[in-house]
């Protein structure tokens, strides 16, 4: 087949049930539904870190954060795969957030429109050799009206800012909201789009959402307001009996006042409800804005032979387990939602339910792209089980990993493993560790570390975890000095 377009929407931050046709009933996502009704879903995604940066980074390389080389959120990005595609003659596009660094950079995109994120503010780091506060496109958009970012100043001087949770009603117009600008951001480009004969398009598509603040317009909250919305309660024994680091990591919240939530672990039900009744109704203004770019690629003809990844960069824990935000291995950070759809190339209304890893989609739009990936990368390939093929190799463990940042302290280095049944996590530097049965406890409230009928699984999975860093590390080394991909079936 020729090599299709490839449209990359990635989201902020989006819990993975919280599409309808995924199960979810209590969100309203209809354009996203028709992504899953003729695509392929993957149910079992697991990020390789729980935070932006290192999670994007890891995907846009394909190697795990520990040999991707960036592990918290600003630290310099190495070369991407997005090269290997520019190499191979696709014209490639980054419209809104990537949380690439520097900002600046082009890390292989022939176009960069940038939103970073909603409610602050980045210098460029000293390193970058250009360190100044960086403007992105909608810091533009804002002053071209007089107007500015709300920022934290302004959400902690909101009346009831301590029982928000995080949830705010949308202070500016809403043409100006962060992920309605995105979308127009991108059907301006779409609409404006240079042609390049024999060129396909790669379109990279990032929301800021539904990343906090919770901030939607007014008119998409309500709804949810009055709805019963299913809320995995937090106790206080549980909070208590949590390893030390996820303890910091509360105060640590409490203490920066982070993405301007004012953070109750034990927040009462209707605090919790407004919350998530906020996010859901920012995720529906996401799903808005997909259908009008889907529309939009369809009439100019960017569909007629396509590719179309929807999927989020981690999740969010929205007060589940006394948590906010990520930074956590509980699958509401580390898992999300994965939807490939190609209804003339991948038979639709599938799930997959093989372990997969979120830095899977670069090997695939490699191939895809008739590139074939660097001998060295960690990633995957997923068109085995796009392409419906018997048996198709799956993964008998996902891993993920995060080092000590500005908010997860009191921990050396943060590791999960798991397999089909069990999830370990191992605090390393504090002796703590989680082991999760998650086919009698898919909720993660029964922590059976200390278990000693469990005591012969924690021994395999962390050995496991172990021979798998100390190994990936070894095969890795050297992957930014190797050979680019070739063409596909080639080895360079």
């Amino acid at each position: 087949m020729s090599r299709p377009n490839i449209i990359l929407i990635i989201t902020d931050q989006q819990r993975h049930e919280t599409i309808r046709a995924l199960g979810f009933p209590h969100v309203d996502t209809p354009h996203l539904d028709a992504l899953v009704r003729d695509g392929v879903s993957f149910s079992q995604c697991h990020v390789t870190a729980p935070s932006c940066g290192p999670s994007r980074a890891s995907l846009f390389t394909g190697y795990f954060p520990h040999n991707a080389g960036a592990q918290r959120n600003n630290d310099p990005w190495p070369r991407t795969w997005v090269e290997d595609l520019r190499a191979a003659g696709y014209y490639c596009v980054n419209v809104g957030k990537m949380h690439a660094t520097p900002y600046t950079g082009m890390h292989g995109f022939h176009e960069r429109f940038v939103v970073e994120n909603k409610q602050r503010r980045y210098g460029e780091p000293l390193w970058s050799g250009n360190p100044h506060v960086f403007d992105d496109e909608w810091d533009k958009a804002l002053a071209t009206h007089g107007l500015d970012r709300p920022e934290k100043p302004l959400y902690r001087a909101w009346p009831d800012v301590a029982e928000r949770q995080g949830a705010y009603e949308w202070p500016l117009p809403e043409q100006l909201h962060p992920d309605v600008f995105v979308g127009d951001l991108a059907l301006r480009w779409i609409d404006n789009a240079p042609e390049v004969p024999g060129e396909p398009l790669f379109l990279e598509i990032g929301f800021p959402g539904p990343h906090p603040p919770y901030d939607p317009v007014e008119s998409y909250a309500r709804p949810y307001l009055e709805r019963e919305l299913p809320i995995l309660e937090a106790t206080a024994e549980e909070l208590a009996a949590q390893p030390a680091t996820l303890k910091a990591l509360r105060a640590r919240m409490a203490e920066l006042f982070a993405d301007s939530i004012a953070f109750d672990p034990l927040a009462p039900p209707e605090q919790r409800h407004r919350q998530r009744a906020y996010y859901l109704a920012n995720v529906t203004m996401i799903d808005e804005q997909v259908g009008r770019i889907m529309a939009r690629l369809r009439e100019r003809g960017f569909l007629d032979d396509a590719v179309v990844v929807f999927t989020s960069d981690h999740g969010d824990s929205l007060g589940d387990h006394g948590l906010v935000e990520k930074w956590n291995m509980y699958d509401s950070s580390v898992r999300v939602p994965l939807v490939v759809s190609a209804p003339e190339r991948f038979a639709g209304g599938r799930t997959v339910d093989a372990l997969t890893q979120w830095f899977d989609i670069g090997p695939t739009v490699l191939e895809l792209a008739g590139v074939q990936p660097p001998p060295k990368m960690e990633a995957q390939s997923l068109l085995p089980h796009l392409e419906g093929v018997p048996d198709a190799p799956e993964r008998r463990y996902v891993y993920s990993e995060h080092v000590p940042d500005v908010m997860l302290q009191q921990v050396d280095h943060l590791l999960m493993i798991r397999d089909r049944r069990y999830k370990l996590v191992q605090y390393l530097g504090t002796g703590d560790g989680q082991l999760f049965d998650l086919e009698q406890d898919p909720d993660e409230l029964r922590n059976l570390w200390g278990s000693a009928r469990h005591a012969g699984i924690r021994a395999t999975l962390a050995n496991q975890l172990q021979h798998w860093f100390v190994t990936s590390t070894t095969a890795a080394a050297g992957w930014q000095q190797s050979p680019a991909a070739g063409p596909k079936g080639s080895r360079q």
